[in-house]
């Protein structure tokens, strides 16, 4: 078909405006789809580390509201195969101001041992001692401190909500890791802070095992200890903690790909249209080609090529457009989200789509006119 491109080139430039709209909207349909399977692939494929595979989290079995006593994490501590345990606890509050710039995570933890159960974490053993022995004493992620632009010795005031006290801290250490950006303070310090009766209250534990395979037997050992308690436990692989708050949306898997499948077919229709209005203005050219001795599949073809071309170089558009602003976003979103962008797989994916929606807008218009006789073909005035 390649010795035929001039001719195909020449018909697609017949309407440069039609051309160029149609390309565009499938452009903006890929653009919307490469979009959706960042999300999706920040939701449910981001890769899991060595660490994340060891790890554990422990929370209440009703709901994240509900939170655990103090004293389970010296108990989950005795299971064989438990490395290490750290109790911690949403703090939430404000920073400033509620504007999103402003947000990064907060958590109520033990010092001592907090960062030997999230061990990517790298911290100067300097601060790290500085952090535990200062009761007001802050770790803020690299991520967070250069976002923010939070300084080693600086004192921040954070406003509670969940809690009912607003906390004067200290940074005394900046940690660096992969999804770093988050921070921690003394539980301690929090529960001097707040009435008797919410103290001594621990919102989940994360739990290190000594190797992937204790993570189940700890997960069914831990609820199994907790059953008949008063505050019974759910113990899941941190990946899945992860995707409970993302769950709690709904079905969102399955509302992401709806949509992508809504948007395909929806472009296809409208691309299925202005390829029916391109084939009706060629009829007579149809008829010619056949007179000069191409055959159905010929005529087929050569009108399948121009749709695949004008898909194809709008799915390209698309799919650039798509990587460029997710790689964007994704720097805007940190501390909402990470890991949000376009993923490889998801290229070829979206090029499937494109050729999909050009394969599929032209199929039926093509095979009618293919199909049509010449003496039809020469009589039709469209």
């Amino acid at each position: 078909m390649g010795k035929f491109f001039p001719l195909v080139a020449k018909s697609l430039l017949r309407n440069v405006r039609r051309t160029v709209l149609t390309a565009l909207s499938v452009a903006v349909s890929l653009f919307l789809l490469g979009s959706l399977l960042a999300v999706y692939a920040a939701f449910y494929h981001r890769p899991e580390g060595a660490d994340k595979a060891l790890r554990l989290v422990t929370r209440h079995k009703v709901s994240l509201a509900q939170s655990l006593p103090a004293y389970y994490g010296r108990q989950i501590a005795q299971v064989e195969g438990v490395e290490a345990v750290a109790g911690a606890s949403w703090f939430g509050g404000v920073y400033i101001d509620s504007r999103p710039e402003h947000f990064f995570a907060r958590f109520a933890c033990d010092p001592d041992v907090i960062f030997d159960v999230y061990r990517e974490f790298d911290v100067p053993p300097d601060q790290l001692e500085a952090f535990r022995n200062d009761r007001q004493g802050m770790a803020v992620g690299s991520t967070t401190a250069e976002r923010i632009g939070l300084k080693l010795g600086q004192r921040i005031t954070i406003q509670g909500d969940i809690y009912p006290v607003d906390l004067e801290l200290t940074i005394r250490a900046i940690f660096s890791g992969p999804d770093d950006d988050t921070s921690y303070f003394h539980h301690k310090y929090l529960d001097e802070s707040i009435p008797e009766g919410r103290r001594d209250r621990i919102g989940f534990y994360g739990i290190r095992v000594a190797s992937t395979d204790d993570v189940p037997r700890v997960a069914r050992a831990v609820d199994e200890m907790f059953r008949n308690a008063p505050a019974p436990t759910k113990t899941e692989t941190e990946a899945a903690f992860n995707l409970s708050f993302i769950n709690q949306m709904g079905n969102v898997k399955m509302f992401l790909l709806s949509i992508a499948g809504a948007i395909v077919f929806t472009i296809m229709l409208v691309s299925a249209n202005a390829m029916a209005m391109s084939v009706r203005e060629r009829i007579r050219e149809v008829g010619v080609l056949k007179t000069l001795g191409f055959t159905t599949s010929g005529v087929l073809g050569l009108i399948l090529s121009e749709a695949l071309l004008v898909a194809g170089a709008g799915g390209a558009l698309g799919v650039t457009g798509a990587y460029f602003a997710t790689k964007l976003m994704d720097k805007l979103a940190a501390g909402f989200i990470s890991g949000f962008a376009l993923p490889l797989w998801g290229v070829p994916i979206c090029m499937a789509a494109a050729l999909l929606i050009g394969l599929g807008s032209s199929f039926l218009p093509a095979l009618a006119a293919s199909r049509t006789s010449i003496v039809e073909a020469l009589r039709h005035n469209g």
